[in-house]
């Protein structure tokens, strides 16, 4: 199962504006930084595991560029743990 195009559009947009990556105390929102279309897809493709294993396996799969390309870390290291909580918020209505 997966979200229709419309509720997928809807949890991109609500990622865009609530989640953020934090490095050295800078939030940088995922909207800003070009990933929450592919977290949002991820979310999507794993809805139907529950909302709290989505979210985890969706920010380990979702991978962020860094220096430039030259390497690559899964958005779960870049996130503070109070925004997975925040995901499985976002995602519970979907479930």
């Amino acid at each position: 199962m997966s979200l229709s195009a419309s509720d997928l559009k809807d949890l991109q947009a609500a990622v865009a504006d609530r989640l953020y990556l934090q490095i050295n105390g800078w939030h940088l929102y995922l909207g800003d930084a070009g990933i929450a279309e592919a977290l949002a897809v991820e979310c999507s493709a794993l809805i139907n595991q529950g909302a709290a294993v989505a979210a985890r396996q969706a920010i380990e799969a979702v991978k962020v560029p860094v220096a430039g390309g030259a390497s690559q870390l899964p958005l779960a290291r870049l996130m503070p743990p109070a925004q997975l909580r925040d995901l499985e918020d976002l995602l519970q209505p979907y479930c």
